[in-house]
């Protein structure tokens, strides 16, 4: 409840509920543009900082292994489930945005865990940078390898390749889209950011905290009202959805997150570092993956896996979620 009760949390949900009402409330295009990058640059700020008290010892470096194999974990158990049930395209789209990772479930996840006096490692940010592409690249692999066996069987006989290596969805070498999922500007800034912190350290630390410290409560309200009021909007595309997927997105992310528990359990991770992992992996990507299925994988239906991802996951780990990953990883 008193998650629940947090005072960002009330504006996400207020912002679900004017959406729902139809309110013309809404936050200009380049504000929302703004927060996100602000929150982006706070977070990577708050991870240098404390990266730089605490430095890389074996621990960190094992809880960052398992970000890493939870990265392609997720994404290959969320193909071999979907694929015999939607086609092989939707299936390795929405198998990409469910191994990737959502920056704001990661910022109200550390939040959450500073209310109740848990200090994440800032090792954890970067684990959050190593956990955004790799569900990109075996995305654009296992699309690659569909419309290879789809045009295979049309020219079979041919004796000639259907699609040459290395190309992506029309003619778009998959070089030019992996090189777009790494340096997507997000990304970048968040990186950018957490070597600022971690180079300056508690100097650094000092100057930025007007900046990165006192306002970022505020403005992540402000954003959280801006993703309730697109949830509000997505809701009914992740509505039409079948039902086997829409328990997917609600019983997929509980499942990783179990994985992650387990796993942490194994390596012994501190409890923060362990709610992390489990919202991290329990987590679906809405904004960096999309953009870039739309190119690399255009046979996809984006309103799955753009619907599901931000009109059910999202709300389930924002309200639900991150309460209950945080309880397990410090009662179990």
């Amino acid at each position: 409840m008193t998650g629940l009760l947090d005072p960002a949390i009330l504006f996400f949900v207020f912002g679900v509920f004017a959406g729902a009402l139809r309110s013309n409330l809404e936050i200009p295009p380049a504000i929302g543009k703004f927060l996100s990058l602000y929150l982006l640059m706070a977070l990577g700020l708050k991870g240098g900082f404390a990266l730089a008290a605490a430095g890389l010892t074996p621990a960190m470096l094992g809880s960052l292994a398992a970000a890493l194999f939870m990265a392609f974990l997720v994404p290959a158990l969320g193909y071999a489930f979907l694929r015999h049930r939607v086609s092989h395209f939707d299936a390795a789209a929405v198998a990409a945005a469910y191994g990737s990772v959502s920056a704001v479930s990661f910022v109200a996840a550390t939040q959450h865990l500073e209310n109740l006096g848990l200090a994440p490692g800032g090792h954890m940010t970067v684990a959050m940078v190593l956990m955004e592409s790799p569900a990109i690249l075996m995305a654009v692999l296992l699309a690659n390898a569909a419309r290879h066996a789809s045009r295979a069987a049309i020219v079979v006989g041919a004796g000639q390749a259907a699609l040459s290596p290395g190309a992506g969805a029309g003619g778009t070498p998959l070089r030019g889209i992996l090189r777009e999922s790494f340096t997507d500007g997000a990304q970048l800034l968040l990186l950018g950011s957490l070597v600022v912190g971690w180079v300056s350290g508690d100097a650094g630390r000092a100057v930025m905290q007007p900046f990165a410290g006192d306002l970022f409560k505020g403005l992540l309200a402000f954003f959280l009202l801006d993703m309730g009021l697109l949830v509000a909007r997505n809701f009914a595309d992740a509505r039409r959805a079948s039902p086997v997927l829409i328990a997917y997105a609600v019983l997929g992310p509980l499942t990783h997150a179990a994985i992650a528990l387990a796993l942490a359990r194994l390596l012994g991770l501190p409890p923060a570092d362990t709610a992390l992992l489990m919202v991290l992996s329990a987590s679906a990507s809405y904004i960096v993956v999309p953009a870039v299925l739309r190119h690399a994988v255009p046979e996809a239906n984006p309103s799955l896996y753009l619907g599901l991802s931000l009109g059910l996951t999202f709300p389930l780990n924002i309200l639900l979620g991150i309460p209950l990953y945080t309880w397990l990883a410090t009662a179990l």
